[in-house]
């Protein structure tokens, strides 16, 4: 996973920032600092939660997402994980990661690392001072070509990542994934796995249906597979899988195939024949 990696820079260049946390007090008080130590940097959007925080970031593409490690629906942890899989092309390689957090020692601790900088609420100006210095200089470096020690990149960011998640939900277990980041029009959305139908590839796409909307992603229905609950979704083809919530009935066709009707969507699935012990009754 990359966060930041090489952009074009030169003088006059903008940077721009994204500021993430539930809290609006907290976002505002942020965005005073700011504009206090980094009259330049420009907040081109704020977010209440982990999935606007990544819905604005694909839209606005910062150089900078201040992000709340603690946040409804997804958390920062969860929404830096997502961040990090929109740096797919030249067009937008990354993003430096700022976390903000309320004071907590491991995750301090963790901070200290070097892999990302942190924030402790509220935001006081001699700390900021000091991201805001870091930050330059990664992007100043970057600019330039060099390695930087500190740059949020690689192995050592998703093993921190991990790390935070299991200090944040100590008692989860291995989690599946929940959100699926998935391209609608020119937009790319973060829909709820347990909202998706079905999901139905072909040679380059696969196709995620919900009762609201169509969406396309890359992923292949093999790693889908490896990545959802087994137990809400059923693989009843090569290419498809499907949400066993949102079954109604399961019927023969004319062929004696299998076929699955749905709640809420008037497509009909077919089973194939190495998937019809799912359905021994039929």
């Amino acid at each position: 996973m990359t966060i930041a990696a090489t952009r074009q820079t030169g003088p006059g260049a903008v940077t721009n920032a994204l500021v993430a946390d539930d809290e609006r007090l907290m976002r505002d008080q942020l965005r005073a600092r700011l504009a206090e130590v980094w009259p330049e940097l420009v907040i081109v959007a704020e977010a209440k939660n982990g999935i606007e925080a990544v819905e604005l970031t694909a839209l606005h593409r910062p150089d900078i997402v201040f992000l709340d490690i603690r946040m409804p629906g997804m958390n920062g942890v969860d929404a830096a994980r997502e961040i990090g899989r929109l740096a797919t092309d030249d067009a937008w390689p990354g993003c430096e990661i700022v976390f903000i957090t309320a004071y907590d020692q491991y995750a301090v601790d963790a901070f200290e690392q070097g892999v990302v900088d942190y924030v402790l609420k509220p935001a006081e100006r001699d700390r900021l001072q000091l991201t805001v210095a870091r930050i330059r200089k990664r992007i100043a470096e970057r600019s330039r070509a060099l390695p930087s020690a500190g740059s949020a990149d690689g192995a050592p960011l998703e093993h921190l990542l991990a790390k935070l998640a299991a200090h944040l939900n100590p008692s989860a277990a291995p989690s599946h994934l929940r959100w699926i980041q998935a391209s609608v029009g020119q937009t790319i959305q973060m829909i709820p796995v347990d909202e998706v139908l079905f999901f139905i590839s072909d040679e380059k796409y696969t196709r995620v249906q919900t009762t609201q909307l169509e969406a396309l992603i890359r992923k292949p229905i093999k790693e889908l597979v490896d990545e959802l609950d087994p137990n809400l979704f059923w693989q009843i083809h090569r290419s498809t899988l499907v949400n066993t919530k949102s079954i109604a009935s399961v019927s023969r066709d004319a062929r004696g195939r299998q076929m699955i009707a749905l709640k809420g969507h008037p497509a009909k699935l077919e089973v194939s024949c190495s998937y019809t012990q799912l359905f021994k009754g039929m």
